[in-house]
């Protein structure tokens, strides 16, 4: 007889362990409730859950901490979802890293925590049916936001980091694939080991593969001694070829057989060497066999790409771009953007993507001569693209279509709300007479995310 499934559920805020808990007996499951780590520990000397329901920041511990104990422990194979209010990277790399099923933010949308439970539940009576006795085996590196689009990158750099496989990295020019690759080896095994880069478009390919496979003294004129490439230099770190989509072909046949036998040779010599560095590729051109303009190999492709992760541009993730700014403003003689630059920083599409922004903010906080910066010190493309948007400058006549004004009219209601309310967002939410979810809806849809960040008393936890 088969027995019914549990799900163990470690959450201090008794109201929320109770509702999640019930929520989870919809499905038919027994739930569990854990008020902290210690009530957990003895549920689980009674029996080892079918999944784990883990909030991040509990009154006795860290539920990262707890996540790293059990994946040491006999409950190593059971599936952990972890729980937090702040979607922050570190902490979601970590996460994922260690070996957690998923990553959820609150609010939760109870479906989809719901759809996730079940999934995890299914995955675990799999690996019994299957392998009953088997036994399963620094900062985020400048990369910033808080957005959905973020969230899920920093969960598939936790995944990308726990493995060994190659690592394809896609996205416009400008979103901070390099990021992604530091990030991925900052969080592995390999951490300690060398990061070594290169750009394959800024080497012509007689060079690069000197660069990337070293040359033995007389190879070819000008080789006066022996020199180590790029592989040897990364030894057992990670090894990022930038650029991978303008690789020349004569040199794509070389770097697939290093990927399949683990070896090469340096130019002019016979010595077989081992490759033990993972490699990580990034491309901002189109390198998927069928794409128009593609000239990577497919076998090549195929190689490089068992772990893709494609970051978004940034006209995709507006809500992150105050939080960017603020990083940006780091170490600059300012100190803040008005409300009317903001508006223009965000209605902007930043074809250059992060890298433009960064520039840009530099650049104005130079300019600015004080600590705010205002909307003369943007370049006039930001302020034109402000101003085609509805955005009027002073004195000129606005005509904007109504859905517009009316959007503006509820941004600059939510916005108002959370400044009186101090940040408190539940405060905000009821001066609006909405919903604490539908507010953080509002403020992921007009880029306000970092308005309820300051100390709010409104219960949201982590």
């Amino acid at each position: 007889m088969t027995s019914t499934p549990s799900v163990l559920v470690i959450e201090d805020e008794s109201g929320l362990r109770e509702g999640l808990a019930a929520a989870v007996e919809t499905l038919g499951y027994r739930a569990v409730g854990a008020a902290g780590l210690a009530e957990a520990r003895r549920a689980l000397r009674e029996g080892a859950p079918d999944c784990i329901l883990l909030d991040i920041r509990l009154k006795d511990g860290s539920g990262l901490d707890f996540l790293n104990e059990l994946r040491k422990g006999p409950e190593r194979d059971v599936p952990v979802i972890v729980a937090t209010a702040y979607g922050d990277g570190e902490r979601t790399i970590r996460a994922m890293r260690d070996g957690a099923f998923d990553y959820v933010t609150k609010p939760f949308d109870l479906p989809a925590l719901l759809a996730t439970v079940e999934r995890a539940v299914k995955q675990r009576n799999l690996a019994r049916s299957i392998a009953p006795t088997a036994s399963a085996p620094r900062a985020d590196g400048g990369l910033v936001g808080t957005s959905a689009a973020m969230h899920s990158i920093w969960k598939l750099i936790g995944r990308a980091a726990a493995s060994t496989s190659p690592v394809l990295i896609t996205g416009e020019t400008g979103v901070g694939k390099d990021l992604v690759a530091r990030a991925i080896h900052d969080y592995s095994p390999r951490s300690r080991e060398p990061f070594v880069a290169v750009n394959l478009a800024a080497l012509p390919p007689t060079l690069l593969e000197s660069e990337l496979f070293g040359h033995e003294r007389g190879a070819f004129t000008g080789a006066s001694a022996r020199r180590s490439g790029r592989f040897e230099s990364a030894a057992a770190g990670t090894l990022l070829l930038d650029e991978i989509g303008d690789l020349d072909p004569s040199l794509q046949t070389k770097l697939l057989r290093v990927l399949q036998d683990g070896s090469f040779e340096r130019v002019g010599g016979n010595e077989q060497l081992v490759a033990s560095a993972r490699v990580v590729t990034a491309t901002s051109k189109p390198v998927r066999p069928g794409d128009a303009g593609c000239v990577l190999r497919e076998d090549l492709y195929y190689r490089l790409a068992v772990i893709e992760i494609h970051v978004p541009p940034l006209r995709a993730r507006r809500s992150d771009i105050p939080l960017l700014v603020s990083h940006a403003l780091a170490g600059t003689p300012a100190r803040a953007v008005s409300e009317e630059a903001m508006d223009r920083l965000l209605a902007y599409e930043w074809p250059g993507n992060v890298r433009e922004l960064i520039h840009v903010v530099e650049r104005a906080a130079v300019l600015c001569g004080g600590e705010v910066i205002d909307v003369p010190n943007l370049p006039e493309s930001l302020r034109a693209a402000r101003a085609a948007r509805g955005g009027a400058e002073p004195g000129e006549a606005e005509q904007v279509p109504l859905r517009d004004a009316i959007a503006e009219l509820e941004r600059r209601m939510v916005a108002a709300a959370l400044d009186r309310a101090k940040g408190n967002r539940s405060e905000a939410a009821r001066q609006l007479g909405i919903a604490r979810p539908q507010l953080y809806a509002k403020m992921e849809e007009y880029g306000l995310a970092t308005r309820g960040d300051s100390g709010s008393p409104s219960g949201d936890k982590g």
